[in-house]
């Protein structure tokens, strides 16, 4: 039995189910010709959901650009997020920031439109809360193509030092767009890199809610304690294409062979088949929440497809400080 609460563990099954679902109405609204950039988390929900669930509602995530699983699992309303992705005055930017997502009033910072941007922001973040003398932490996102890029190097360089209430989650999903990471990286542990900064690191499957939650709720407590970052290594793997333009699985570069076998690999089903075998939840419990989903999914469709654009007046209505 994972030493996990029942709510916790039903709270991120149904995050991951809804995000799941989140993601499909995307690909199918991409499909019918709705301009969204879309990055599929298919394959990758444990991760994301399991790591927010271990937050208080007063600390803050450093989103990457994979798909929307940190603003699903802090608690953004999908019809919310779904307006903004459409560019609709209803969205949590007011449709000035389309995939760019960020919501102050949950502690999102911005998703950066540069890989490795908001590495050094999250030091930053750190540094701020240690200022404030607050127990906020900060979790940051990124991927296996941005732990090459020299802004992590200095960003974690700079958590370490000032002890920042940093934990820092890469999602190694093997491949930076199509390249392989075999190619780009010099460790088949990114997490190794922690050591250059005298931090510790953990190495988990990334398919794996419960051991994602478990790694990033240790680490969580350590960086409230005032003991400073954390590395995070979560081994997954992404089933759909980079983007919409590589859509149908392979694009080229991938082996079928290799989608197929880390298919059976399912965080969602993996988590469903858990819970039913530890006796935590019935299937039809399990099914009630999956259909739970689809109705709020479709909800959020209707709303955000009904919402107004922003006018012309709302062009520069929050882009400056009021005096």
């Amino acid at each position: 039995m994972p030493a996990i609460e029942k709510d916790t563990l039903l709270k991120i099954y149904s995050n991951m189910v809804r995000l799941r679902v989140f993601d499909d109405k995307v690909n199918l609204l991409v499909e019918s010709g709705i301009r969204i950039t879309q990055h599929s988390t298919r394959g990758q929900e444990a991760t994301q959901i399991a790591a927010t669930a271990a937050l208080e509602p007063t600390d803050y995530v450093m989103p990457y650009h994979r798909g929307w699983g940190w603003a699903i699992g802090k608690g953004m309303d999908p019809k919310i997020l779904l307006s903004e992705l459409m560019g609709k005055g209803t969205g949590c930017c007011a449709g000035k920031g389309g995939v760019h997502i960020a919501d102050w009033k949950l502690r999102i910072m911005g998703r950066p439109g540069v890989q490795a941007a908001h590495i050094p922001i999250a030091a930053g973040v750190g540094l701020s809360i240690k200022l404030r003398k607050a127990k906020d932490v900060v979790l940051c996102f990124f991927g296996d193509g941005a732990s090459n890029e020299g802004n992590i190097h200095e960003g974690m360089n700079l958590a370490a030092v000032w002890k920042a209430p940093v934990v820092f989650i890469c999602e190694n999903n093997l491949y930076a767009l199509f390249t392989p990471n075999i190619e780009t990286t010099s460790v088949q542990d990114i997490a190794d890199r922690a050591q250059g900064y005298g931090i510790p690191r953990a190495i988990i499957d990334g398919n794996d809610a419960i051991a994602g939650y478990e790694a990033v709720k240790q680490a969580i407590d350590r960086a409230r304690a005032g003991l400073g970052p954390t590395f995070i290594e979560a081994k997954t793997y992404r089933i759909h294409g980079h983007t919409a333009m590589d859509r149908f699985h392979l694009g080229g570069y991938r082996p079928k062979e290799e989608v197929d076998e880390w298919e059976k690999k399912d965080p969602v089903k993996r988590l469903r088949e858990g819970l039913m075998e530890i006796r935590m939840a019935t299937a039809q419990e399990l099914d009630e929440i999956g259909q739970k989903a689809k109705e709020e999914i479709e909800e959020a469709e209707k709303f955000a497809k009904e919402s107004p654009y922003p006018t012309r007046e709302d062009i520069l209505r929050d882009v400056y400080c009021e005096a």
